[in-house]
């Protein structure tokens, strides 16, 4: 064969282009853009201008705010639409406050220091429950999680008191401790020391076992084995078992506040119960719910200072 005819009857190797069904005018499309660089032999297709979406925005500080005014607003409208009207569905509105009159509530405490002291009494007794429950829950979390002989000595133990809650301990602790400041504040503990007691231990364990390997490889020492792959591992479970222990924690202080305090915004709360005022009874719960709120914000900002990582990792949904 010649090679002429070789070369007319080989397909030729040079690229075709497409043409577009339909034109008669003979013009040929333009291809798509591509990337330069071929990857896995599949050309890589150009990337997509970035479209911000209602997703990102709720993201955005303007609109966790707006949408918390919303939440809060709705709440207060419907509140303020029960007791304005007396509702009754077996849910009686009858003798509940209205917004207006815990509103005039606010202003008449706030003519003297009784209500703001007792304000500072329950958050005091509060940080120092829960401060102390932090740091002995967290202690004994990693060592039962990392140590088998720790957890066969202590668990047992441990599992025994769990369940009790932190109210049935008030009598017990008016006879163990000398004052009632010190009792309250031992049940604020109480109520604070397991929850994050368990989620430290669950974060210990479920760190992988391949960590512990390379470092102990590479002659790393138990205290820092402990500091630099124990701690950050199980870092996200103990920040919610603060996070939970916390909401605990303000749970049984008013409880014991109720029991046997003198002084607290569950006394402050009681007390109005007790003189049938009803606008003081809502003023301590709303107090109460908005000194919790703080907390658990203050708790989730320490979490992304110590965890920066986690925003980044975090998916959107």
């Amino acid at each position: 064969m010649g090679l002429t005819d070789r070369h007319a009857t080989e397909p030729s190797l040079a690229p075709q282009t497409p043409v577009i069904s339909g034109n008669t005018s003979g013009t040929t499309a333009s291809p798509r853009p591509t990337l330069s660089a071929i990857q896995g032999g599949k050309s890589v297709p150009a990337e997509v201008p970035y479209r911000f979406s209602w997703r990102d925005w709720i993201d955005t500080g303007i609109a966790k705010g707006i949408l918390g005014a919303i939440s809060i607003g709705g709440v207060l409208l419907a509140w303020y639409l029960a007791t304005r009207y007396q509702l009754d569905f077996y849910v009686r509105f009858g003798n509940i406050p209205t917004p207006m009159d815990v509103l005039d509530k606010v202003r008449e405490v706030n003519q003297s220091t009784k209500f703001l002291t007792n304000v500072g009494i329950s958050v005091r007794r509060v940080l120092f429950g829960f401060l102390i429950a932090s740091a002995l829950g967290i202690t004994l979390g990693i060592l039962i999680g990392r140590y088998k002989l720790f957890r066969a000595l202590t668990m047992p133990a441990l599992e025994i008191f769990r369940p009790i809650p932190a109210i049935a301990w008030v009598p017990m602790a008016i006879m163990l401790w000398p004052s009632n400041e010190v009792s309250i504040v031992f049940i604020t503990f109480l109520g604070a020391f397991f929850p994050i007691l368990i989620n430290t231990i669950h974060g210990v364990e479920e760190i992988d076992e391949v960590l512990f390997r390379a470092a102990s490889s590479l002659g790393t020492r138990e205290i820092d084995l402990i500091l630099y792959v124990v701690i950050p591992g199980a870092l996200q479970h103990i920040f919610t078992g603060l996070s939970v222990g916390m909401g605990v924690a303000w749970v049984s202080l008013i409880a014991a506040e109720m029991i046997s305090g003198q002084f607290g915004i569950g006394y402050f709360t009681w007390e109005a119960y007790s003189l049938i005022s009803y606008a003081e009874i809502a003023l301590g719960m709303i107090t109460i719910g908005v000194l919790g709120l703080l907390c658990s914000k203050a708790i989730q900002l320490t979490s992304k200072l110590a965890m920066p990582w986690m925003g980044a990792a975090g998916g959107k949904k």
